[in-house]
């Protein structure tokens, strides 16, 4: 079994740890009392990785939950990737300053390719690109715009700059529990050299069976893990060592 590494995920809004269905931010409902406790007990069971997303700072292009997330940075051992907002290379500066492992960068992918080139510069195998699609089309701006650019297109042309890894996410399995769309993700990880991890739609254990086996790098688990659908105990294990 190809080694996955799984990846929790808080998103924040308005200070709160929330989950979105398809990316519509009307949808927003809290999954969590407290973002640093949550943190923690992903810690606990294994967790190496946290995925982090300003959702206010997707929408507005500038971090907006900084706070809370310093907390989270400070209040836990686990190497964090954070994305939402990052549009300007001193916010990218600010967030490694301040301990992040890894930074996203999203809508800057499509409106500033060369502020994704001189941070892989800089950063190396530190900087990570979010692509995120409807119906296979780049979506931007806290998905509120669909862009003319495939989302493979997208891949190549960051795989070609030096991005080392590619979060994609199919905008309609976000949150529904559907599985990922496999697909998809199959066609970008043979076509880019990049590490690939698979976000939204993640459901259960077969689900992280079969994204082994597609031989991508890694998994974000979100609501599936806030539900109970999924055990972020029993996914870890599985992939470190082919048992539950």
């Amino acid at each position: 079994m190809n080694v996955l590494i799984v990846i929790p995920a808080i998103d924040i809004m308005n200070g709160c740890c929330v989950r979105l269905v398809r990316g519509d931010y009307g949808t927003a409902y809290k999954v969590a009392r407290d973002a640093v406790h949550t943190a923690r007990e992903f810690e606990k069971v294994g967790a190496e990785w946290l995925h982090i997303v300003d959702l206010n700072g997707a929408i507005a292009t500038e971090p907006v939950n900084t706070d809370l997330i310093l907390k989270i940075i400070d209040g836990c051992g686990l190497k964090i990737e954070i994305g939402g907002g990052i549009r300007k290379m001193e916010t990218i500066d600010f967030y490694f300053e301040k301990g992040v492992s890894r930074v996203i960068l999203g809508s800057a992918a499509i409106n500033n390719p060369q502020l994704v080139e001189d941070a892989v510069k800089k950063y190396g195998d530190k900087i990570a690109v979010g692509i995120d699609a409807n119906e296979g089309m780049v979506a931007a701006e806290g998905w509120t715009e669909t862009s003319a650019i495939n989302y493979l297109e997208l891949g190549k042309r960051m795989d070609a700059i030096g991005v080392q890894y590619i979060i994609f996410t199919d905008i309609s399995r976000d949150g529904t529990l559907s599985g990922p769309n496999f697909a998809q993700l199959d066609l970008l990880n043979r076509a880019v050299s990049c590490n690939v991890i698979a976000s939204g739609g993640v459901s259960s254990l077969k689900d992280i069976v079969t994204l082994s086996d597609l031989k991508l790098y890694g998994a974000i688990c979100g609501k599936a893990i806030y539900s109970g659908d999924l055990s972020l105990r029993q996914a870890i294990a599985l992939c470190r060592t082919g048992k539950v």
